[in-house]
């Protein structure tokens, strides 16, 4: 069995730390660029950390420009205005949009590369600024992923895949998650929860560490996702949350993910869906279209989510745990419209990045019955 596995180099996990921010990463930057969105400002998310910067002495410039399913005009005025501002590392802070630009900063702000030069994979030149990586949700893993994915400017979502996206450590805060909607809470979480099912049966790069983590993040995530939803002041939930998200998050930046994925991103371009709700919404369909290639794979996922080790009581159990957050259940709910739907399967099946990794073949038909079951 040949395989390989990296992740991040230090993983701090504790409940608080990002009141103490300065110090931590005063050893790696004296001019940091703070990448955040309004939204996590808003929330006063921010107020400790920034606060901590300046008690260690520390010359930040706040961004918080950032937007969902984050624009290639963005991310560019954020490398900009980080440039402009001599920023010697980078501190990304918020959900996943926020920590793939940060990534993105962290690498085009002493390079010579332009956005464009470094779409696809492995097309990052030389090292990168420091970066250091902190969620405010628990649902994309991007703290831990070499992976960034911005929409770019013929509207399409774009992957950026390199080595030199690995953060120099993900900070991970649950106290920080306590202010999420039900409605963030659970699809966030769902998301997370399709990062590990993907990473465990996909494809392609299924290695034994990933198998281990994705098993250990959906017994996590299953468990206590309604939890959080309709008590979001538990904290023992929201660590929990927190953990398993990133546990997933380190399985598939290995074991690559699929048609999930693939069907959700064009949902994200052409109605503004967010990403973790694009995901939820597609699980389902795609669980069950996958079944005849990985029931064995499911049926051995049953326990994590406290199902029988069967195929068809995993998507059951998993598809009314998901009905039991709230989350939106239908592409209608998120104004889809049938029309819309040939469009969406065209997008979806030129995402070879992701299709080729799921382990049934998609076609042009197949993703049309596929968002047509859920509209």
């Amino acid at each position: 069995m040949n395989f390989a596995f990296d992740t991040v180099p230090n993983i701090l996990f504790e409940t608080g730390a990002a009141a103490r921010l300065g110090d931590i990463v005063r050893p790696r930057m004296k001019r940091p660029a703070f990448v955040t969105d309004k939204g996590v400002v808003a929330a006063g998310l921010t107020e400790a950390a920034l606060a901590s910067l300046d008690r260690a002495g520390l010359d930040a410039i706040l961004i918080d420009t950032i937007e969902a399913d984050p624009p290639a005009a963005v991310v560019k005025a954020a490398v900009d205005a980080a440039t402009a501002h001599g920023a010697d590392g980078v501190i990304g802070f918020g959900g996943g949009s926020s920590m793939d630009t940060a990534k993105i900063i962290a690498v085009l702000i002493k390079s010579a590369q332009r956005l464009e030069d470094i779409y696809g994979m492995d097309n990052v030149e030389g090292a990168r600024s420091p970066l250091i990586l902190a969620p405010t949700t628990a649902g994309t893993g991007s703290e831990v992923t070499n992976i960034a994915v911005i929409t770019t400017q013929d509207d399409q979502k774009t992957g950026i895949v390199a080595p030199q996206l690995y953060a120099d450590m993900a900070l991970l805060d649950a106290a920080l998650t306590l202010s999420m909607p039900r409605h963030v809470t659970a699809a966030t979480g769902v998301d997370a929860m399709v990062h590990a099912i993907e990473a465990y049966t996909t494809k392609l790069k299924k290695n034994p560490i990933s198998d281990a983590l994705a098993t250990k993040a959906l017994a996590l995530l299953s468990s206590n996702i309604v939890r959080a939803c309709e008590t979001p002041d538990d904290l023992a939930a929201r660590e929990a949350m927190l953990l398993g998200a990133m546990l997933a998050g380190q399985a598939f930046a290995n074991a690559p993910c699929a048609a999930v994925h693939a069907l959700a991103y064009p949902l994200g371009v052409h109605f503004h869906v967010p990403h973790g709700l694009a995901n939820s919404l597609m699980l389902a369909p795609v669980l069950r279209f996958n079944a005849p290639a990985t029931g064995d794979l499911y049926a051995e996922l049953g326990p994590c989510v406290g199902a029988r080790p069967d195929a068809e009581a995993f998507i059951e159990t998993l598809t009314a745990v998901c009905a039991a957050t709230g989350v939106k259940q239908r592409l209608s709910e998120v104004g889809v419209s049938h029309n819309a739907l040939p469009r969406l399967a065209e997008d979806a099946v030129k995402i070879e990045r992701l299709m080729k990794n799921n382990p049934r073949e998609v076609t042009y038909e197949d993703a049309l019955r596929l968002y047509t079951e859920v509209l």
